[in-house]
């Protein structure tokens, strides 16, 4: 939904600081001396489980046996829906959000495989909150977020369908939200179950949750791998095996959680130091979210896509390439596909 931390914001601010995005080419056809085709991939953060399947692919060998070496781009100041667009990247994690809107305004970005098939982040308050037991008694308190234009109207959709008002304080989070909520600096916020809420319960702070989707909210891709029509146009088999690696990976780890785990772990030891949080994160994955609920991995569908953009359209949230909003929906089929994917015809 939005570009979050997977870390401590501590751990991450360390991590960020020694590392910056530089131009890529988007030109993956060149060869490069041992016969292999380069592919580049942006992350959206610093490695964390939402990227598991690319570093197992990578420490099984599976884009190379592809024929493909891949240049994974640490993330820095630009986006790697802005690379993707401005064709510096061939590839990029992004999420639903994202995508939507770069889409809506022109930008030449399209979503080729879903990470996680569950909506990714809840309504969350201290656990021991006794006096809040659904959205409807978020009326009057205070929300920490991350200053995201679609937070406000999502929230107020979720509490208005709850039975409440859809009103509230916001306030910008500067900590973890676990920690804001616990210091008393606001009373509910987002954060990512599959981390946050994790973090949280092995801090002694655990949270109660309010899931989206039980108050009407559309569901949500929160993690994708993103391309371009450029890219793939001008690549297509290139994008065809760089995908079936990935898909590969995160079916190893919709499988295999903990030794996907220790992948991950062994490729990013600098970062991911807390390896209980890891496993933890990467069995919850495994077992709630890198799989539909037909068993379905990294599909897409058009239903879905067009939720979400009627929503964001309704809510006054989408501009075209000129910053004018739009005046009618858009067609939402158009920012994703499924055609690269292994099983694609």
């Amino acid at each position: 939904m939005q570009r979050r931390t997977a870390l401590s914001v501590m751990a991450a601010t360390a991590a960020l600081s020694a590392v910056t995005v530089t131009g890529c080419s988007a030109d993956s056809t060149a060869a490069t001396k041992d016969g292999t085709t380069t592919v580049t991939l942006a992350l959206d953060w610093t490695p964390n489980t939402n990227h598991t399947g690319i570093y197992v692919a990578q420490a099984k060998g599976w884009f190379k046996a592809a024929g493909i070496n891949v240049k994974i781009v640490p993330y820095g100041s630009t986006a790697p829906e802005t690379l993707i667009a401005n064709h510096k990247a061939d590839f990029g994690i992004s999420y639903q959000e994202g995508i939507t809107t770069a889409r809506a305004a022109g930008q030449d970005i399209t979503s080729v495989y879903a990470v996680t098939q569950k909506t990714d982040v809840t309504i969350a308050v201290r656990a021991d909150r006794s006096d809040i037991t659904s959205p409807k008694d978020l009326d009057g308190k205070t929300y920490a977020g991350f200053g995201a234009p679609y937070e406000k109207p999502l929230l107020q959709k979720v509490i208005r369908n709850a039975g409440g008002k859809g009103e509230f304080k916001q306030v910008t989070l500067n900590t973890s939200a676990y920690a804001a909520l616990y210091a008393g600096k606001a009373d509910f916020a987002m954060p990512m179950p599959t981390w946050e809420g994790l973090e949280a319960k092995l801090s002694g702070k655990p949270l109660k949750n309010f899931q989206l989707s039980d108050y009407g909210f559309p569901a949500i891709y929160s993690t994708l791998v993103a391309s371009s029509d450029q890219f793939l146009k001008k690549n297509p088999g290139v994008a065809k095996k760089f995908l079936a690696a990935v898909d590969k990976g995160y079916r190893y780890a919709a499988e295999h959680p903990s030794r996907a785990a220790d992948l991950l772990i062994s490729q990013n030891k600098s970062v991911l130091t807390n390896t209980k949080l890891v496993k933890e994160s990467e069995a919850l994955l495994a077992k709630e979210y890198y799989k539909g609920t037909d068993g379905s991995i990294g599909t897409q569908s058009a239903a879905r896509w067009q939720a979400f953009a009627d929503f964001e359209y309704k809510a006054g949230l989408l501009v075209d390439a000129n910053g004018k909003k739009l005046t009618s929906a858009p067609k939402a089929s158009t920012f994703f596909t499924n055609a690269y994917l292994p099983d694609a015809k």
